[in-house]
């Protein structure tokens, strides 16, 4: 197999954005936010372009301080990305996301980078890095549909035992669906990369099912903290049952 990946062309990567472009266009044709969308494609190159560079400084200096400001960052904005939808009490949510996507997401990655993998540095950033974010961010879009599930759930008069159980529920079902999906209707991102890179597909597939057991576990138990957490302040009242 081939050990190297082949560089993509900046005028053929451009080729890429025809076809959003033309999405955006529909978008605004149909009277929808087709700023928004425009908005987020710019965002998305200006961010990748960014982390290019920075990577490529974390890399090289691999130093322990340096991981641990990373994690800080992504985490702490992991947890106030997760709490936007509801700007009631954000603040507030927002301590609680912290707690519960720190503790659940810095469980799973010192599991996975200190037991499973056993890395001989703690702080290896070619691994500590992109799992990390994988980890966060799973945990992150976890909280934040449980948050937007359970609030509405009690806004429509269920007791909130009830409202957190169908709450973890919906905030699990992109995660568990992975499950399912994988391997028969998609190859996901990070097995992808690896067999793009000469990768045999065996090792490949060990990796990635730590990947989709790490993103279950650290999705689940983040948003089992949160909703734990966040009840004296979604529904302080007594749990009474939905009348």
């Amino acid at each position: 197999m081939a050990t190297t990946v082949e560089i993509i062309p900046l005028t053929r990567l451009a080729i890429s954005l025809i076809p959003v472009a033309g999405l955006i266009v529909v978008l605004y044709l149909w009277s929808l936010n087709a700023v928004h969308a425009a908005y987020g494609v710019v965002r998305m190159l200006a961010q990748l372009l960014l982390i290019g560079y920075a990577l490529a400084f974390i890399f090289e200096t691999n130093h322990a301080s340096i991981i641990l400001a990373v994690l800080i960052v992504m985490v702490t904005a992991a947890s106030w990305i997760a709490v936007s939808n509801v700007p009631d009490d954000r603040f507030r949510l927002f301590g609680l996301a912290l707690g519960a996507i720190a503790l659940a997401g810095g469980a799973t990655l010192i599991l996975v980078t200190q037991v499973v993998l056993s890395l001989p540095v703690w702080y290896s950033p070619q691994y500590v890095v992109p799992l990390a974010g994988m980890i966060f961010a799973t945990s992150m879009n976890c909280v934040s549909l449980a948050l937007e599930r359970v609030t509405a759930e009690v806004k429509g008069g269920a007791c909130y035992t009830s409202a957190r159980a169908t709450a973890l529920n919906a905030a699990l079902i992109p995660t568990i669906n992975s499950l399912f999906a994988v391997g028969l209707v998609s190859l996901p991102g990070m097995m992808t990369g690896q067999i793009l890179s000469g990768v045999d597909p065996f090792i490949a597939a060990r990796y990635q099912i730590l990947v989709m057991c790490m993103l279950l576990t650290t999705g689940g138990f983040s948003s089992v903290l949160f909703l734990l957490a966040a009840r004296t302040i979604i529904d302080p009242g007594t749990d009474q049952p939905s009348k």
